[in-house]
């Protein structure tokens, strides 16, 4: 199966409006990732959970920037996104908070920062349904791909041989295509796609070097 290409929606602080204009750039997608921070664990502050939004028919994943997820945990299950994403290197049982969420029907996935090991997120990633490779910066576009994250791989599917696998940072049309074949399934774009003259047309053209 190829890798699925998915918008992400960063808006750098809590006006709604901002959210608004980058959901209706990337309107033309199946699937967006939504990104959300504290102002703490990430460096800016945006929407509060419950003000989040999505087209209908659209499968919405929300990356959780935040230090104490538990502490909205029960609002985004509230809210029934396809998938709710935690940082491994947040506060509280993490693997705990991934098995309560997947009990509403609801996908549940880990992110790793950079220097998080795979061994040390072991429990999670078990039982996870996607694990998140994070090669950017956190909170903003424009990051960088560092292809040698991509050695993780291997690591996490020894854990859990089917399981989804997410790259969020720096994707590109010059580095999809090698993304894609070093096995990453989702490839999160942020800048490529939201700083385009034609939305549409650079998503459209990134799904080609993955199709």
């Amino acid at each position: 199966m190829s890798a699925i290409v998915c918008p992400t929606i960063t808006p750098i602080s809590a006006d709604p409006h901002e959210f608004r204009e980058q959901l209706e750039r990337v309107s033309f997608a199946p699937r967006v990732q939504i990104d959300l921070m504290d102002g703490r664990f990430a460096p800016n502050k945006n929407l509060n959970p419950i003000q989040v939004w999505w087209t209908e028919g659209m499968l919405a994943d929300i990356h959780l920037m935040y230090e104490k997820p538990a502490e909205h945990i029960e609002t985004l299950v509230s809210l029934q996104p396809h998938m709710v994403i935690l940082h491994a290197e947040a506060e509280g049982d993490i693997a705990g908070f991934i098995r309560h969420i997947q009990r509403f029907g609801i996908r549940a996935g880990v992110a790793l920062l950079p220097e998080t090991s795979i061994a040390s997120v072991y429990d999670c990633i078990e039982v996870a349904d996607h694990v998140l490779i994070f090669s950017g910066t956190l909170g903003q576009f424009g990051g960088t791909t560092q292809l040698e994250y991509l050695e993780k791989i291997p690591e996490i599917r020894a854990i859990k041989p089917a399981i989804e696998i997410g790259w969020d940072g720096g994707v590109n049309t010059t580095n999809i295509a090698q993304l894609a074949e070093g096995g990453v399934d989702v490839l999160n774009v942020g800048g490529a796609i939201q700083n385009a003259d034609e939305p549409q047309a650079a998503y459209e053209e990134l799904c080609n070097h993955v199709s």
